[in-house]
């Protein structure tokens, strides 16, 4: 019986879901959201961070007024180890999938590979399984 149960509530990836290239590639997992009413490619997640990161230059791109970022005293390490304070924060509405969650991001006015970073407390609060492998996530509730 209890064999079953875990058999019935697993995630799990195959083969079959692999990218083209297979076990070929190394890129990180980015996802497409619809922020604040507007589409955003190039989202980060990653399961190493344990902050939610938004670069300044991507809220000014999608024109998101600056009066809405609050203060705030954290400090972020960056991935080169360096330690940045960031401007403040601001509170955002993602939809990814078909769940709306309202996060609290750390602005930073830095160069970066992605327009959102979503870490550890996301995937966590989100019950997500994400696999660079795969190019993928994998929801809980999705079983």
């Amino acid at each position: 019986m209890a064999n079953r149960f875990f058999e019935v509530n697993k995630i799990s990836f195959t083969d079959d879901e692999l990218p083209d290239e297979g076990f070929g590639h190394n890129r990180a997992l980015h996802l497409i959201v619809k922020c604040e009413g507007q589409y955003v490619k190039r989202v980060m997640v990653d399961g190493g961070s344990s902050v939610y990161v938004c670069p300044l230059s991507t809220l000014q791109s999608m024109k998101i007024n600056a009066d809405r970022i609050r203060p705030s005293n954290v400090r972020i390490r960056a991935f080169d180890g360096s330690a940045r304070d960031t401007i403040g924060e601001i509170n955002l509405t993602m939809m990814i999938g078909h769940v709306d969650f309202d996060i609290v991001f750390q602005v930073v006015d830095m160069q970066t590979s992605y327009n959102f970073l979503l870490g550890r407390p996301w995937i966590h609060t989100a019950r997500t399984v994400p696999s660079t492998l795969h190019q993928m996530l994998k929801f809980k509730h999705d079983m």
